[in-house]
């Protein structure tokens, strides 16, 4: 058998690895096989079945292989991950690779007297799976397409669709191409051929999406090329089908497309042209004519936006052929446009005809009549600028007057009318007060005029010392040469300094805290140092007149201020400090990188340091001088850090936070936190731990310093140090034995409120109240910081919570039920105990909070809140407790524990939630006024709680179940109660709204209503409770009646009449008792009952 034979024999789907082979010999240069030569060789009737096995192999491979299958092969392979092809789809994509080469090889042997039906359905197949192939079938796409091209060469039957899509594809390599040639082409083809027009252009816009801005600008190209080029048809149809569609679609398409901003590219390249390029003008005064006039008339306030675009892109709009008088009412009629565009009724549309008009008068100013430049320009700044409706337009006036600054021409005109803006720097929009800055900015760069006459200091001052962070950053870049100017003595920049703080000191400090954004750091560091010699210079003249020396001052001295500065100005003297601090905070990072500046500049300020302490003394420049010391290792202030701790011990208990703040804050940072450590320790020792004395010690005889001690003080101190976190961290730091020490101390609180409870008269005890109860909250707080910060070590402090809450079961809880059974209570007694329940069970939800407790610890808390409950003054502490579930709820259900041990722990929490209601609802029967107020106070945890559950649901559905039917069986109840207490027919009158409902079932289906996923849980409930007989007699259906007229409307109407069937249903069994005595509540609810449900069923 002859090659020629074997080959014709493998283009077969039985033999499909042999015709792939066949394929890659005939690719082999060094193989004797050529395909080119054997279909050359091979006679007609071989052609044809050879063409026809061809047609056939490659249908029953995609039969086999649908082109469905591909796409979602390829989506599966758009993740991040690669998806190797199977061998299946490899063998199928050679097998068409095999086929296309074959028919590509086929097209030079067909001639007129040969039948190439079955090659030219085989060639239709392929040019139908070509836009199927996925991106990385790219050789197999080139083979496609070059088998089109040829079969459009040769002119064979069918040329116009493989041919069609021969030139899509070169359409779309030429479009991708940025090169010269690859434009000109395109050009070339658009303005050669009116069929090939609506194709390229058909093409072009459906790729529109995926080009760049940049490539844009190409395409508008090609598009003037092929109209400079074309006449006749060719031009009508490329202004009317392309150019004119765009300006269509430009005006048309929403902004929102992400087409839209690709089509008005492609037109401003036409705009831009008819500047400088014939003919163009007159085209785009034709081809708008019909449509730009009516879009800015239309309806459609987004078209009548993009039209205004469009219309101030293009101004003027004019055909170059007009006589004088055509072209000048053309331009007036045009004029005309903008303010009607300034006066449209919507915002988007004023935005935009604020933008055209900074854009038409800054570039046609010197041609535009002056009568109109000012009325359109108080149209802006008279009007606009004041618009009421909307601050975007506000804001887009000074957006776009900077345009207009650019044409210097408009300088003298806008000084004169700028100035009556400028409260819009006070404007309640941020944006706006952002844009106006920005003008300002603007109008000092262009040096239109002086921007401090357009809006005054005080004004500047005053929204720098209020405003947000982007407002006030660029207030201070507007004044940064007024008050820093670095190209100037710096002893200038101290007296522009000085003047700052006399003007606002406020200011002042909001200036130099962003100053640091617009200079170097080391303008900034000298800045400080210059304050530094003015303070230094203001000491020694102060020194000079008190000894009556009338000598002239050091060289340190800064003559300039002599007669503004002193040190009993003490505001100004603060204010000074203040900003050194600032300045010095702002570069701290600049001169950790620079050693030698950071050196040498707390060599300076250290070396005078002491004599500020000495000179300053009012309390308000003690703060900034004490952060300035905290800047600088203590070693380089002896004077000073040795005395810190003396200043603390000596203060008086207390004492305001900002007396004792900076200087904790300074022994932080210097690491010296483990003395105030001893001072707390010390203090609270000789309170809580009083030591014993023995006889023998008393008769020695000791010398020693005595300090009062100050418990209250070192609370304060503790307190400070566990709030914040940089001083938390370092106080964490400390030896652990310190820690316990600290621990152990503050856990005597406990003794010590125990014998407060047990006192039988007030004050009893040496100890405060109020200090026990807060030293027991800091070591419940405490705790759970030391928990988390040793947690690798086991639960070693988190056991130290469960002991207190077995404390509180077995000496607080009994202290409360002890005097709820005695007459003469003293209320400091049941004060202390509900005081220390509450600050023990905040502690122990934040921790659940922060996931520092786990299973173990929930179900102790679990167990002692509900002991909690059992005593009858429990109210006090429900919005805590409910805080307390919420935490539990969504600790448990969140993290992987076992169901089992889920389903009891959960069960606890629906218990309490159920005795929490219950409280409530108790305490609003017994004290109706303190019963609303505990309504009022646990409305937000009892709603976050049922969101949570809600949340769970699918995770735990018994607890959600049994959380809503605890809630519908207490509206339910009281609802009931309420109605049986009636006393008239007005009582009995269902309600209208939540108001008509009684106090806690009203707060409670205002919680309910609030989620639609709540309200359909509890219908749901609501219709298992019916449908299961759980609400029953006429009472008790009136009230869940009630609950349905409220919730109508808050869901879908379906499972509300449901419900309202299944109400009238069993409503209808209770008839016969309902009739018999005709003045009874039952029978008057009954048919208030069924009227309401009618009314929801038949509305």
């Amino acid at each position: 058998m002859t090659r020629r034979e074997a080959f014709l024999q493998v283009v077969s789907t039985d033999t499909v690895e042999e015709f792939v082979h066949y394929l890659q010999l005939h690719k082999d240069p060094f193989d004797p096989f050529d395909l080119n030569e054997l279909l050359q060789e091979l006679p007609r009737k071989q052609k044809e079945v050879l063409w026809e096995r061809l047609t056939h192999l490659l249908t029953q491979i995609l039969v086999e292989n649908p082109v469905e299958g591909w796409q979602k092969i390829e989506d599966e392979s758009d993740d991040d991950m690669e998806i190797e092809e199977s061998p299946k789809m490899k063998q199928m994509i050679a097998v068409i690779q095999g086929v296309t080469t074959v028919v590509t090889a086929s097209i030079p042997a067909v001639d007129e007297n040969i039948n190439y039906k079955a090659l030219l359905e085989c060639a239709l197949i392929l040019n139908g799976i070509l836009y199927a192939l996925s991106e990385s079938e790219k050789v197999l796409q080139g083979a496609i397409q070059q088998l089109c091209a040829m079969w459009w060469e040769k002119g064979l039957e069918g040329k116009e669709q493989l041919g069609k899509t021969a030139f899509i594809m070169l359409l779309r390599k030429s479009l991708k191409s940025k090169t010269v040639t690859g434009r000109r082409f395109l050009s070339f083809l658009l303005s050669w051929n009116v069929n090939f027009i609506k194709m390229i252009h058909g093409t072009i816009k459906n790729q529109l999406q995926c080009f760049s801005k940049s490539l844009m600008a190409y395409v508008a190209e090609i598009y003037f090329r092929a109209w400079k080029k074309a006449s006749g048809e060719i031009l009508e149809i490329l202004e009317h089908n392309c150019i004119q569609d765009f300006m269509h679609h430009g005006i048309h398409l929403p902004r929102s497309s992400p087409v839209h901003p690709k089509v008005r590219e492609l037109l401003s390249y036409f705009h831009k042209q008819s500047k400088v390029r014939q003919g163009v003008e007159e085209m785009l005064y034709r081809l708008y004519q019909p449509i730009l006039w009516r879009a800015l008339k239309a309806r459609n306030s987004e078209v009548r936006s993009n039209a205004a675009l469009l219309f101030v892109e293009a101004f003027p709009i004019r055909d170059p052929n007009f006589n004088n008088e055509d072209m000048d009412n053309e331009i007036q009629k045009q004029f005309e446009e903008l303010f009607s565009i300034l006066e449209d009724p919507q915002p988007l549309v004023r935005s935009t005809g604020v933008l055209g008009v900074s854009k038409i008068t800054s570039k046609y100013w010197d041609m535009i009549p002056a009568t109109i430049l000012a009325e359109l320009l108080k149209k802006l700044i008279g009007d606009l600028a004041f618009d009421v409706t909307s601050a975007d337009v506000r804001c887009s006036v000074f957006k776009c007057l900077p345009i207009i600054l650019d044409n210097k021409l408009s300088h003298p005109l806008l000084e004169q009318l700028l100035p009556t803006v400028k409260y819009s720097l006070h404007d309640n929009s941020e944006k706006v007060r952002v844009a106006f800055v920005d003008m300002l900015l603007k109008i000092k760069a262009v040096r239109a005029a002086k921007f401090w006459k357009i809006c005054p200091m005080e004004h500047l001052l005053t929204r720098l010392e209020v405003d947000s962070r982007p407002v006030s950053r660029r207030l201070v870049n507007l004044l940064l040469n007024s008050f820093l100017p670095v190209n100037q003595p710096e002893e200038v920049w101290c007296e522009r300094c000085v003047t700052l703080i006399q003007m606002n000191p406020a200011a002042a400090r909001k200036f130099y805290r962003y100053a640091y954004e617009y200079t170097a750091p080391t303008n900034i560091a000298k800045f400080m140092l210059t304050i530094r010699r003015c303070l230094n210079a203001c000491i020694q003249r102060a020194i000079k007149e008190n000894q009556d020396d009338d000598e002239e001052s050091e060289k340190e001295n800064i003559s300039v201020l002599n007669n503004v500065l002193s040190i009993n100005d003490v505001a100004s003297m603060a204010s000074l400090l203040e900003i050194t601090v600032i300045l010095w905070r702002s570069i701290h990072k600049a001169l950790d990188h620079n050693e030698e500046a950071k050196d040498y500049t707390i060599r300076k300020f250290a070396s005078v340091l002491p004599e500020y302490f000495k000179v300053f003394k009012d309390d308000r420049c003690m703060t900034p001088l004490v952060i300035l010391a905290s800047f600088m290792p203590a070693s380089a202030i002896p004077t000073f850090s040795c005395g810190v701790i003396s200043k603390l011990r000596n203060l008086e208990k207390g004492a305001d936070e900002n007396k004792y703040s900076t200087l904790i804050d300074c022994l932080c940072r210097w690491g010296q936190v483990g003395h105030i450590m001893e001072l707390i320790c010390d203090w609270m020792s000789d309170e809580m731990m009083p030591r014993k004395s023995n006889t023998a010690s008393e008769r020695r005889v000791r010398i020693q310093v005595t300090y009062e001690s100050k418990p209250e003080l070192a609370l304060d101190y503790l307190e400070y140090l566990l709030t914040h976190s940089m001083n938390r961290d370092c106080l964490l730091s400390v030896p652990k034995k310190k820690l316990n020490q600290l621990l152990k101390v503050l856990g005597a609180a406990k003794e010590i409120l125990g014998s407060i409870m047990k006192a039988t008269g007030a004050g009893s005890h040496s100890f405060n109240q109020a200090t026990a109860i807060r030293a027991f909250t800091l070591y419940c707080r405490l705790s759970i910081h030391l928990q988390h910060k040793f947690s690798s070590e086991g639960k070693v402090y988190l056991s130290h919570l469960k002991e207190t809450g077995a404390w509180i079961e077995s000496h607080v809880l009994p202290s409360i039920l002890m005097h709820e059974q005695e007459e003469n209570v003293l209320e400091q007694h049941i004060e202390v105990s509900q005081l220390i329940i509450q600050a023990y069970l905040t502690v122990c939800k934040d921790a659940i909070m922060v996931g520092l407790g786990d299973s173990e610890f929930q179900e102790h808390l679990l167990d002692v809140t509900l002991s909690i409950m059992q005593t009858e003054r429990s109210c006090f502490c429900i919005p805590t407790l409910l805080c307390v579930l919420k935490e539990i709820t969504e600790s448990s259900l969140s993290q992987n524990i076992d169901t089992d041990e889920v389903a009891t722990f959960l069960h606890a929490v629906q218990a309490l939630f159920q005795k929490i209601l219950e409280c409530v609802a108790r305490r609003l029967r017994k004290q109706r006024e303190e019963g609303l107020q505990l309504i009022h106070s646990i409305q937000m945890p009892l709603g976050e709680f049922i969101h949570t559950v809600q949340c769970w649901h699918s995770s735990c559905p018994t607890v959600h179940h049994g959380v809503l039917s605890t809630l519908l069986a207490a509206v339910v109840v009281e609802i009931s109660h309420t109605l049986r207490k009636a006393s008239n027919a007005e009582e009995l009158a269902p309600p209208e709204s939540i108001a008509d409902l009684p106090p806690l079932s009203g707060s409670l289906m205002a919680m309910i209503i609030k989620s639609i996923n709540v309200v359909r849980s509890f219908l749901n409930e609501l219709m298992d409770c019916i449908v299961c007989e759980e609400i029953e007699g006429i009472i008790s259906l009136t009230a869940a009646a009630y609950i349905v007229v409220i919730i109508k409307g808050k869901h879908k109407a379906s499972l509300v009449k449901d419900i309202a069937h299944a109400l009238q249903k069993k409503l209808m069994t209770c008839r016969e008792v309902a009739m018999e005595e005709s003045s009874s509540i039952e029978r008057t609810l009954y048919e208030s009952s069924v009227k309401i449900l009618d009314d929801i069923l038949n509305p």
